[in-house]
């Protein structure tokens, strides 16, 4: 290597530590992130359920139905993920029609 190609490999390193030295100054925060205390009453605290606001369908039972079994199932065949999801179809709308459980 001659030294123009050094001298050219060295000021790209220099520019390369330059741009990543600007691109973690992005990324500091400007001191307004939350407590640890904050942070750990929340965590402390049990959430609520959520609420389904959106009634039972059969496209939202599909749908949910087929995300289970995406995540759960991928190893499957596709015709017995479809026997899959259709059984938890008919099993979310049998328990949407039936009466809420009283609390």
């Amino acid at each position: 290597m001659n030294f123009n190609a050094r001298k050219f490999f060295s000021a790209a390193r220099f520019a390369l530590l330059g741009a990543c030295a600007l691109a973690l100054a992005a990324c500091a925060t400007d001191g307004t992130a939350p407590k640890t205390e904050t942070l750990r009453t929340q965590a402390a605290k049990p959430s609520e359920p959520v609420r389904d606001t959106e009634p039972m369908t059969h496209s939202r039972a599909a749908r949910e139905c087929w995300m289970r079994t995406e995540k759960g199932n991928t190893r499957e065949d596709l015709d017995k993920r479809a026997d899959l999801v259709n059984k938890c179809i008919d099993e979310k709308m049998k328990a949407a029609s039936a009466p809420a459980p009283k609390t």
